[in-house]
């Protein structure tokens, strides 16, 4: 039998593995197998304890903190304009 310490082990490296996770409480249950309160007291706790936070929507995402880069933002590409494209005749 899975102790509530297991089980909240397992959800803490699902949301490390997976980047930008967003669940719900109930995928969080068939994620984990466990029941609708169990799954609050889960979440309640990894919400306590600055792992995770609560959208206004409803879903549940990690929590960054400092020792993680922030948001990644796609590189922006410069472009020359100083080499003209030649024209096929």
């Amino acid at each position: 039998m899975r102790t509530v310490q297991d089980v909240l082990t397992r959800l803490r490296a699902e949301f490390v593995e997976m980047p930008g996770l967003r669940l719900t409480p109930e995928q969080v249950q068939r994620l984990c197998g466990v029941e609708a309160m169990m799954c609050r007291v889960l979440l309640d706790t990894l919400v306590n304890e600055q792992f995770l936070s609560i959208s206004s929507d409803g879903h549940y995402a990690r929590l960054r903190d400092g020792a993680e880069p922030p948001y990644l933002r796609p590189a922006k590409a410069e472009l020359r304009t100083e080499y003209s494209a030649k024209k096929a005749s």
